[in-house]
């Protein structure tokens, strides 16, 4: 499968998203910030932050923006709305809603790697109203009910 990938001017000379191992399952994105002009995150704050790209994601299929375990090991870099979700019929730049959950600023510059993209199948279902859902074993049992 291919996707096709627009680089906005403001990508101008940054790698389009690749694989950084043979068995990665998820491409990296990067911050398409201004040279010289990083962005500072304050503990608990948070930032869109510009991929400049705009993807063709196949019909049947999404693309899901995820952290970089990593940076969110060592500085608390994480995604906000994890993971952000890009439909396939959406063409507009892809941005990654970034948030600082680390005890020092952050900063992120352009070029830096700041999250990673999935591209995987999407299944759709036909709603139906139902007055009684069939029963199941676990019921109506929420969090925690299956034990630790």
């Amino acid at each position: 499968m291919k996707l096709a990938v627009q680089r906005l001017a403001h990508a101008a000379g940054l790698p389009l998203p690749s694989y950084e191992s043979s068995g990665a399952a998820g491409l990296d994105l990067r911050a398409a910030l201004p040279e010289g002009a990083p962005m500072t995150l304050l503990p608990g704050s948070r930032a869109l932050v510009p991929t400049g790209l705009v993807l063709a994601i196949p019909d049947g299929f999404e693309g899901q923006v995820r952290a970089r375990s990593g940076r969110a090991l060592r500085e608390g870099l994480a995604l906000v709305n994890a993971p952000g979700t890009i439909d396939s019929d959406y063409r507009g730049e892809v941005s990654v809603l970034l948030i600082n959950l680390g005890a020092e600023p952050l900063v992120v510059a352009r070029g830096e790697r700041v999250a990673q993209l999935v591209i995987a199948p999407v299944g759709r279902v036909e709603v139906v109203e139902d007055h009684v859902v069939a029963a199941t074993e676990r019921g109506a049992g929420g969090f925690g009910s299956t034990g630790r």
